[in-house]
């Protein structure tokens, strides 16, 4: 699996890049992960209400197509995109959803946080607060878009949304929850890409 550091990118063109690298892939191609940050954008997904976003002000709203509703991107927040071949690898999408959970539960664990995923309402919480987001598109078995962590951003704007079409859904981040032990940004970044390497199966 090759994984690439793309650093902090604006959304419209990663979604294109998306699109193209899945549409073009063969069975053959080898599957990525890309990990970057955005510059804040509210993300409104294909069962996306318009009711869920409240207040954006000046944050940019995109209508995309991965399952989920509206989210927030910014910079503090990690973005790992999962192009990934599920028919190659034997994996179907719930498989798939509960290895990103998985992997994003372990990288907290790192840093003796403990979080769960929620089969009702997919993500990654702690103690009831919304720490990690997950949404997919898949195409002819392949999929793209996948999911952030919120590491060391401004959560202000999250209050100008319904957060995955959750009323009063709390948002947290590892800053909030450590303060100043909080790692840096690279470092969760790093254990990100270590551990979905490690929990996603290679292909046949």
């Amino acid at each position: 699996m090759l994984c690439r550091r793309l650093g902090t990118v604006d959304f419209d063109s990663t979604f294109e890049a998306m699109k193209t690298f899945t549409a073009s892939r063969t069975p053959d191609t080898e599957d990525e992960i890309w990990l970057l940050q955005h510059p804040p954008v509210y993300t409104q997904g294909r069962s996306g209400k318009p009711e869920h976003v409240l207040d954006p002000g000046e944050v940019p709203i995109i209508q995309i197509d991965r399952g989920g509703q509206v989210t927030y991107h910014g910079p503090g927040q990690w973005v790992a995109y999962v192009l990934y071949d599920l028919r190659r690898a034997n994996v179907n999408v719930r498989q798939l959803v509960n290895l990103l959970e998985a992997a994003l539960v372990q990288v907290l664990g790192e840093w003796g946080i403990e979080a769960y995923g929620d089969p009702d309402a997919r993500g990654v919480y702690v103690d009831g607060c919304k720490i990690a987001a997950l949404g997919l598109k898949v195409s002819k078995g392949r999929s793209y878009h996948g999911l952030s962590l919120n590491v060391d951003l401004d959560l202000s704007p999250f209050s100008g949304i319904n957060p995955c079409g959750y009323e009063g859904l709390e948002v947290t981040s590892l800053a909030t929850l450590m303060g100043s032990d909080c790692p840096e940004m690279d470092d969760v970044g790093e254990a990100l890409l270590r551990h979905l390497e490690a929990l996603l199966p290679a292909a046949d």
